[in-house]
């Protein structure tokens, strides 16, 4: 009962601060995250924690899957040298980087107990990441860079720490060669099982005619297959989001009213799941201080040492990367400049996955013996949410306006327009052939002409622009408006082919294709 409590406490703090944080401009996980960590304080709070092996299940994959439904399979071909960047390699660098100067500093520390520390605070949180950086008017090559980063960074970290926990309980070796091949059998078998749960999904969206029960699939998915490939001990990270990619590929011109019913579910969904969330980190975060009271004290040499290398390893990343694409002279759809170097850098933010896997810690190993490293280990990943996550979230606002870096807004308009072009050519092409076979008189045709000639309009339209919509639709006769219709699914059509295509932005098509949507469900009141 107190857990109940404590999660509808949470529910109703996230409304109330989303609020707050929109006048203040300011993220609405920090602030949770804060008020969560005070509210722990205040005398007579019953502690509750959460286990440990839950909180990767029950969060990680739905806000994985939220994110992921932003990208496309398009923007991963375009982007494979920064997911593999950035998502793979860093992990691995910025792990062996905080494992090595750990063991410099802390003379007691084994490379395996070391390992799993780099493991944990190594890779930038993908739900951080889209909460925070995702709404500050952040350049949208940016931001999918950070995305591409965010959703498979974590595989490469979980594999990494597993393995180093394997060793450090029961004693074993550590060798590259099992991790890579961990990881590369993980992942492929993952993506194979991605695969066949969106088909599955798929199926089940064609064969059932409600729409709650489509959207109802869409929240089971990411659980199902999340649970199907820890079991079966593959990357969970990567079958919720080669699941969402897939689903958002199979995506189909005609599921117009479906489209907008998951979007509105899906919004509140990854609100709600958000807030809880960062709401329990923020608890747990002050549990941690708690539990370790003044010996916390004798680990700050280990503690500041780990938290200036995971941000300088970063930066040092950035740097290099920026520095190849400009020798090149082709970006790496990475840093373009040096205040994008400082930005990305700023939000290598850690998170969940990071307080997890440090909660998931063994308090004893196989023989009997404790765990000594387990409390500066749990203290160090404390002491890197706090630097990495609560100072950027923070302060990311007032970085972004005194860097005064261009926000992307005419080049993404740009994009809009044209494919908003594009969508206009095939409705009119197609409304000319479809026309041409029915009984429509010419005045008829010729009304039908001038609506559609300007279907560039409604793209470029407010999408909150419902009603002029609405007096629109039921200005149109029926005729005109099965005919429309035709033309509407075409434009649909073209725009899902871009979707897919290299070099479109996903968010451009989902602005564009949603207002389609509206138009289409409004010729049905």
């Amino acid at each position: 009962m107190e857990f109940l409590t404590l999660l509808v406490a949470l529910l109703v703090g996230t409304v109330v601060l989303v609020g707050v944080a929109e006048r203040a401009r300011l993220p609405y996980p920090i602030l949770m995250l804060l008020f969560a960590a005070l509210v722990a304080f205040v005398p007579g709070i019953p502690e509750i924690h959460v286990e440990p092996e839950l909180i990767l299940p029950l969060f990680l994959p739905p806000l994985l899957f939220a994110a992921a439904q932003r990208s496309s399979w398009s923007t991963f071909r375009m982007r494979w040298r920064t997911l593999i960047l950035l998502a793979v390699a860093l992990v691995v660098v910025s792990a062996l980087a905080v494992a090595g100067t750990t063991m410099l500093v802390v003379g007691s520390m084994t490379l395996p107990a070391a390992l799993m520390l780099g493991a944990l605070v190594s890779p930038p949180d993908p739900v951080a990441v889209e909460a925070v950086a995702g709404k500050v008017g952040m350049r949208r090559r940016l931001v999918t860079t950070l995305q591409t980063e965010g959703l498979f960074n974590d595989a490469m970290a979980i594999v990494l720490f597993q393995a180093a926990l394997s060793a450090t309980v029961a004693g074993g070796d550590l060798t590259a060669g099992d991790l890579a091949l961990s990881f590369v059998v993980g992942s492929a078998g993952a993506a194979l099982l991605g695969y066949v749960v969106a088909a599955i999904v798929a199926w089940v969206a064609a064969a059932v005619p409600s729409l709650v029960a489509h959207s109802a699939a869409t929240l089971v998915a990411p659980y199902a297959v999340y649970l199907a490939a820890e079991e079966a001990h593959l990357s969970g990270v990567v079958a919720v989001v080669v699941t969402a990619l897939e689903i958002g590929r199979r995506a189909r011109p005609q599921d117009s009213e479906e489209r907008l019913t998951r979007r509105a579910f899906w919004d509140v969904v990854e609100l709600l799941t958000t807030g809880v969330a960062f709401g329990l980190v923020g608890m747990e975060m002050r549990y941690i201080i708690a539990d370790e009271g003044r010996e916390i004290a004798r680990f700050i040499p280990g503690v500041v040492a780990v938290c200036v290398v995971a941000v300088v390893v970063r930066l040092l990343w950035m740097l290099g990367m920026h520095a190849v694409a400009r020798r090149e002279g082709t970006p790496l759809l990475a840093p373009a400049s040096l205040k994008e170097v400082l930005v990305l850098t700023w939000c290598g933010m850690r998170g969940l996955a990071t307080l997890a896997l440090a909660l998931a810690l063994p308090v004893t190993l196989d023989d009997g013996s404790a765990f000594e490293q387990r409390n500066f280990i749990i203290t160090c990943a404390a002491a890197v949410l706090l630097v990495t996550l609560v100072v950027p979230g923070l302060t990311l606002p007032a970085l972004m306006r005194w860097l005064a870096l261009p926000t992307g807004e005419a080049e993404e308009r740009k994009a809009e327009q044209a494919l908003a072009r594009r969508a206009q050519k095939a409705a009119l092409e197609t409304l000319r052939s479809h026309s041409s076979a029915t009984t429509l008189t010419a005045e008829q045709r010729r009304a039908i002409g001038r609506r559609l000639s300007g279907l560039e309009r409604i793209l470029d339209a407010a999408a909150d622009d419902v009603d002029e919509l609405h007096r629109s639709a039921r200005e149109a006769r029926s005729t005109m408006q099965a005919v429309e219709k035709v033309a509407l699914d075409a434009a649909r059509t073209e725009i899902l082919l871009a979707r897919n295509e290299v070099g479109t932005d996903p968010e451009v098509v989902d602005h564009l294709l949603r207002r389609l949507d509206l138009r289409t469900v409004l010729l049905d009141r």
